[in-house]
């Protein structure tokens, strides 16, 4: 599974906005360490930084002095459409001054090889391979005058998953899709207002939370304030993974901190998977939190049986195969104190593949455990997702085609234990018809191809 992206948007005439947009960037590095970059506009051009790497690699004191003006918007990246290349970074600009506009997506558009074939016949060209530059140009191929109705014109014709910040020469939007599926929300700094994928990075940044942007809502800011537009919610289809592995802890989604939610997470499994065992312990730092929820409601005692080197990052969003287990070896270390003898209770977020958690067993095993007994936040993974998580195809999802106890042999457990859907929607405390839950069900929000293919835009671009 990987990793979903992070935008930001300020509108603020008297703030540094590209140093703040560094700084909400930052905030936001979990969602994407593939590539950053921010747009700045100053009413007249639009400034461009955008590079591969971290945020902290890409940007430094001269190019934050380069990007001028009253209005910013920022973005990092995981592909989840087009390949990890340097020409797919984003945001994208198209055009300058009065007419042109930058974007930064968060999401994946399900009709996008539809739209670029049309849209090429329009003569539109492209440069990317991403479907935010079919964004892009769908939104310049409208018919309407202003912007707000060229923006609910590609509205109209998009589907799929889709949160945007939106720079003109004069205002800042932000754009959620009619099912909500990835977040937004809205927060207020001195003089101006922000965009951003997670209230965290508005924290980081002194902002106060305003609201979240509603699906199917555009929010026009500029120097009158902010204007809203609806084009109309669709079924509520909020990504559930936000809660078990995406979002910050210390982030609020739809009124509910992700720290909670993953506790409660936690407890849930020791009341459907009770065992006998001397220690619990969260697998850092996704699981750290549900595994103290795990031993609260167990009694089982809390300890660290991993240390984690937190300057290698995700091995869930490496782009790779074998950079990921490359990168499994490089980011814990077991501690034989802790584990020697015991039975281990190891609290995760989900698996997926199946070919990162036996590594994180024998780690275990081989430091002393005498028995691991694996419990996941997430249920089993039996399909892949189309909606901004390049999940897998589903032929690589160990749980389309094994049991539990097939699983737990897989990997190597004396136990094996997920999570229910309904123990799930229970620890987040929200409606189950708040939620796409496909990833579990199958049952996706909208119809979807069994298999779509990441790189189609490239294949296509090739063949013409």
């Amino acid at each position: 599974m990987h990793e979903s992206c992070g935008v930001f948007g300020i509108y603020a005439p008297n703030e540094d906005v590209a140093r703040l947009t560094f700084f909400g960037l930052f905030a936001l590095q979990h969602r994407g360490q593939e590539s950053a970059g921010i747009a700045t506009t100053n009413g007249k051009r639009f400034q461009l930084c955008a590079d591969m790497g971290l945020v902290a690699q890409v940007f430094n004191e001269e190019s934050l002095a380069n990007l001028t003006g009253n209005i910013a918007i920022g973005h990092n990246r995981y592909s989840t459409k087009g390949s990890s290349y340097k020409t797919n970074v984003q945001p994208i600009l198209a055009g300058d001054g009065a007419k042109g506009l930058a974007l930064a997506h968060n999401g994946n558009i399900i009709n996008t090889d539809y739209l670029y074939k049309e849209l090429r016949e329009q003569g539109y060209h492209f440069h990317t391979s991403s479907d935010s530059e079919v964004i892009v140009n769908l939104i310049l191929s409208s018919p309407e005058k202003s912007w707000v109705n060229r923006i609910k014109y590609a509205m109209n014709r998009l589907k799929g998953a889709y949160s945007l910040a939106i720079m003109t020469s004069n205002v800042l939007f932000g754009v959620r899709d009619p099912m909500g599926i990835r977040p937004l929300c809205l927060g207020g700094i001195d003089g101006g207002f922000v965009l951003a994928s997670e209230t965290c990075a508005l924290d980081h940044i002194g902002a106060h939370f305003i609201r979240e942007v509603e699906p199917g809502e555009i929010v026009a800011i500029s120097k009158n304030g902010i204007d809203s537009y609806s084009v109309g919610k669709e079924k509520s289809a909020l990504c559930i993974f936000e809660y078990i592995y995406f979002a910050r802890p210390d982030s609020i989604i739809n009124g509910r901190r992700i720290y909670q939610a993953r506790q409660n997470m936690g407890a849930g499994l020791a009341d459907e998977h009770p065992v006998d065992a001397d220690l619990v312990m969260g697998v850092p730092d996704s699981a750290t939190v549900a595994g103290m929820g795990y031993a609260q409601r167990s009694g089982i005692p809390l300890g660290e049986g991993l240390i984690k080197n937190r300057y290698v990052g995700r091995t869930f969003i490496e782009p790779h195969q074998r950079l990921r287990e490359i990168g499994v070896k490089m980011k814990f270390n077991p501690l034989p104190e802790i584990l020697s003898g015991k039975r281990v209770v190891v609290v995760d977020d989900s698996i997926v593949r199946g070919t990162t958690t036996p590594q994180v067993i024998r780690l275990l095993r081989k430091a002393g455990a005498k028995e691991v007994h694996m419990r996941i936040c997430a249920p089993p993974l039996k399909h892949p997702c189309f909606f901004g998580v390049d999940m897998a195809t589903r032929q690589e999802l160990i749980a389309a085609h094994n049991t539990v106890d097939e699983i737990r042999d897989v990997i190597g457990a004396d136990s094996l234990g997920f999570l229910s859907v309904e123990g799930l929607i229970k620890a987040v405390n929200l409606s189950r018809n708040v939620f796409c839950l496909a990833c579990f069900t199958g049952d996706y929000p909208v119809p979807v191809q069994l298999e779509m293919n990441k790189l189609s835009l490239e294949t296509m671009a090739i063949s013409q």
